[in-house]
């Protein structure tokens, strides 16, 4: 599969829908100023100093109750990352990897076209179970509010339908 840029996919309603996962999942830290916003990031807080691979580190949530392997700016477990990566042809951990990955799983879940089309409500419902911080996930976790990240996708440059 030929690897494009999410810009190239859908332009910038699929970059604001990153951004806006980003946000959602909590790896936009503030550090927006450097060059990683977010991709270096471990759940539990810790950062990624290598890509070339996934960190395969399982990490104690106790709050959750639960242990994660998520890491990068769109918090992929490992299976997750092996499945996608695999599907690609993804040889390391690199942002480019990350943002083509997640644009896989979003065209998987049926959100890119709604994403492209400015139907941001309905790729929220659509990737609602890929990531467990979209409003009705039902993973037992903290999920974000509809209005919040409908703001933060428009404060990033997309546009709604």
């Amino acid at each position: 599969m030929a690897q494009i840029s999410p810009c190239e996919v859908g332009g910038r309603n699929v970059v604001a829908f990153l951004d806006m996962i980003a946000h959602s999942e909590g790896t936009d830290n503030g550090r927006q100023t450097t060059m990683l916003q977010g991709y270096d990031v471990i759940v539990g807080g810790g950062l990624l100093t290598d890509y070339r691979d996934h960190p395969r580190k399982l990490v104690a949530l106790p709050r959750y109750n639960i242990k994660s392997s998520a890491a990068g700016r769109y918090q992929f477990i490992r299976g997750t990352w092996d499945g996608v990566a695999k599907k690609l042809g993804l040889k390391d951990f690199s942002p480019r990897s990350q943002d083509l990955a997640a644009v896989e799983l979003i065209r998987q879940r049926g959100g890119l076209v709604h994403i492209i089309e400015g139907r941001f409500d309905l790729a929220v419902q659509a990737c609602r179970k890929e990531w467990a911080s979209l409003p009705g996930a039902g993973y037992g976790q903290f999920e974000q509010s509809l209005a919040t990240l409908r703001k933060k996708y428009t404060d990033a440059g997309g546009q709604l339908a």
